[in-house]
């Protein structure tokens, strides 16, 4: 008998629909069918291009897996619980571990997916496969189940995804670009920024809520927005009720999806095309001229440990995505459950892919990595000299101009600040400037000198190992007081947040000004703003790349909690009815910032020194010294320097008083030549800035207050 004879009624059945579904494509389309499964005809896919990708015809579906038998693609309806189709990959579809087709005639518009996998389940040896968990594509776009804020899943407690269309219009765009010394960074959380009543936008707590804050803060003057994470995250994690209080993951610190952005954080649903309205906001913030930065969490997910979700890496391959112990359970460096191994080559391939894609789909300019010190231990959590992960992400050339930012520290006790393996690449959140300062600025003992090394750029921390343009000095961040709290609580009151008030730093550094909490004395209330007023002035004319809270412009409030990662209401929303009461801070803050910008000086050294003075001098109430004494609680510090443009321009000098004493303090200024004067700029004793030209060779700075001082050339 012939081979043909031996065709079986079934595959002359399949056979003749590949036949007429070659026919039925257009002929444009020169992939055709291989083999007909699950009532779709299908082909071997590009096996390079992970996640679920459109292309003419059909979806080509990508996934791997070191450690499974055999994978399913599931195809579901929106919004219907089971799926209406199963397609098994074929052996032969599979090359190495990876598992490749393509799916003909599939709508986008019309599905859903996520795969099933099947394994060995040896859980002391971190292998937990399960054939009956749906598992989310970890290289899904976008997110389904999650759209509105707070709201359950409608099909249970696993996530599927859809296929995204890229075809957003950025026209001409050209990033801005701006030099590291130049970047004044202004952190927000997108919900909180505009979801309280008095935010006064169509669309509150979302990405076009934010957008329509972009004319507030041209006018205020910062040029990075800092986003907290708006990958998509399960803000209904841990979701308890206090005392009738809903407490949510508000922040959003648990990761779900690192390729795919936190659709309830859009103003309307934006199905196969979600991302757009994100897009649309960097696009015109870039336009204005601020670059945008996204918090990232690579160093764990929101599967949690053992008792935590399942919902896709544990399902994929959970020995290679997470760092497991010799039995097989979860390294906690992170604090949140588990940790992601993220020097593993899969899991760094990843981390590398999410990266790209964000910066060449959604022309993101930066990125600053939570507890980044995780990013550096191998795959036992020791850490590593030089981490293949943060060497690759420091030289690979589609993030050659994006912003790299560590916070240099991790939950289990690593602390890297200043050496941060970073290839003079990687910038870091300098803690120890937060500290210092605060320190300083409340009048603690013996903390001029280190107040000194801030100012002028923390060299005693990141000279030493010749790094240029690292130190991200902060004073305020989501993670602790807000500015004005700073100076209204001696103590974290975070008993809101239902574990007792244990939660949270306890070493805030913070100093009541006399009462704890709200007062109605006008002598104390007017002694907070003024040490706002310091504490912002001291961080505009400090070396380094200073970045602030959003709210500290109009003295913001969180009540005294100082990890509010829970408050999803007025405890973490910004008041803005606070702009109005406190404009003379708000015009404080644009004051400082427009001088920082305008006097380069203040940002970076411009030569070896101007006038015969140094590039950088130490003064005290005296002028010229090296070192303070330990009960000194004033700091001069000038600056000095010339632009060289074909020959050299006029001399830049400032000089920076700060007086942290409870009295006044008589300050000598330092000899300027003949042809020049000081002329003060800036005098928080003052709400209100204004130049007073002088000649005077010594200053009253009051108690608790700063001076600014340029030298000018008599005319």
């Amino acid at each position: 008998m012939e081979q043909d004879e031996k065709i079986t009624t079934q595959e002359l059945s399949e056979k003749t629909r590949l036949e007429a579904e070659k026919v039925s494509l257009p002929r444009t389309i020169h992939l055709v069918p291989m083999d007909y499964l699950s009532g779709y005809s299908v082909r071997p896919g590009f096996y390079e291009i992970f996640g679920a990708t459109a292309i003419p015809g059909g979806v080509n579906f990508t996934v791997h897996s070191h450690g499974a038998t055999n994978i399913e693609l599931l195809l579901f309806r929106p919004e219907e619980a089971e799926p209406y189709a199963v397609l098994p990959f074929p052996e032969h579809y599979r090359i190495g571990n990876v598992y490749s087709m393509i799916v003909f005639k599939l709508n986008i518009e019309e599905f859903e997916y996520a795969y099933r996998v099947d394994g060995p389940y040896v859980p002391e040896k971190g292998l937990i496969f399960n054939r009956n968990r749906y598992l989310l594509d970890p290289y899904a776009k976008a997110v389904t189940g999650q759209s509105q804020w707070a709201v359950m899943s409608p099909h249970g407690q696993h996530y599927r995804a859809r296929v995204v269309k890229d075809d957003f219009e950025w026209g001409n765009l050209k990033q801005p670009l701006l030099p590291m010394e130049d970047l004044i960074i202004y952190e927000l959380h997108v919900r909180g920024f505009t979801k309280h009543e008095s935010s006064g936008v169509l669309h509150p707590g979302t990405f076009d809520g934010l957008m329509e804050k972009l004319p507030y803060l041209v006018e205020l003057g910062v040029n990075v927005v800092e986003l907290m994470p708006i990958f998509e995250f399960d803000e209904m994690q841990d979701y308890r009720e206090i005392n009738g209080e809903k407490l949510y993951n508000y922040w959003g610190y648990n990761t779900v999806s690192f390729f795919a952005p936190n659709t309830s954080y859009a103003a309307s649903k934006e199905n196969n095309q979600e991302g757009n309205e994100l897009k649309n906001l960097i696009r015109e913030f870039n336009r204005n001229g601020i670059e945008v930065y996204l918090d990232v969490v690579f160093n764990h997910t929101a599967e949690g440990n053992e008792n935590g979700p399942f919902f896709s890496f544990k399902g994929l391959d959970n020995n290679i995505y997470y760092l497991l112990t010799p039995d097989g359970k979860y390294y906690n460096f992170s604090g949140c459950g588990n940790t992601l191994n993220c020097n593993h080559p899969i899991v760094r391939q990843m981390i590398l892919d999410s990266l790209r894609y964000w910066v060449t789909t959604y022309r993101v300019n930066g990125f600053r990595f939570d507890l980044a010190s995780i990013l550096g231990r191998n795959q036992q959590g020791t850490p590593m000299a030089n981490p293949p992960l943060l060497e690759a992400l420091a030289f690979d050339p589609i993030l050659g101009g994006t912003k790299l930012i560590a916070e240099a520290w991790d939950a289990d006790g690593l602390y890297q600040v200043g050496t941060f393996p970073a290839w003079n690449r990687w910038a870091e959140w300098n803690g120890r400037y937060r500290d210092d300062m605060r320190r300083y600025l409340k009048g603690d003992e013996g903390m001029a000198q280190v107040a000194a090394q801030r100012i002028v750029g923390s060299r005693d921390i990141y000279e030493v190992h010749s790094r240029k343009n690292a130190s991200v000095n902060f004073i305020t961040c989501h993670d602790g007081f807000t500015m004005y709290d700073l100076f209204c609580y001696n103590e974290k009151h975070n008993e809101k947040n239902g574990w007792n008030n244990t939660d949270g730093a306890n070493d805030n550094n913070s100093w009541n000004c006399g009462v704890e909490g709200e007062t109605t004395d006008p002598e104390i209330e007017e002694l907070r703003r003024r040490m706002v007023r310091n504490s912002f002035a001291l961080l505009m004319c400090s070396r380094g790349i200073p970045m602030f809270l959003a709210g500290d412009e109009f003295l913001n409030t969180q009540f005294g909690n100082n990890n509010a990662y829970c408050q999803d209401n007025v405890t973490s929303w910004l008041d803005w009815s606070l702009l109005k009461k406190n404009r003379d801070m708000f015009e404080f803050f644009r004051y400082m910032i427009r001088l920082r910008k305008d006097n380069r000086i203040l940002r970076t050294n411009l030569s070896d020194g101007a006038c015969g003075f140094p590039d950088i001098s130490f003064h005290g109430v005296t002028p010229w010294i090296e070192h303070f004494a330990s009960y000194d609680r004033y700091v001069g510090v000038m600056f000095a320097g010339q632009e060289k443009e074909g020959r050299y321009v006029d001399p830049q000098i400032v000089y920076i008083g700060s007086n942290s004493y409870w009295e006044d303090l008589e300050v000598v200024l330092p000899k300027l030549p003949a042809s020049m004067y000081w002329e003060r700029v800036v005098d928080t004793w003052k709400a209100e800035q204004e130049l007073f030209g002088s000649s005077q060779t010594s200053s009253v700075i009051k108690a608790r207050s700063v001076k600014v001082f340029m030298a000018r050339q008599f005319s």
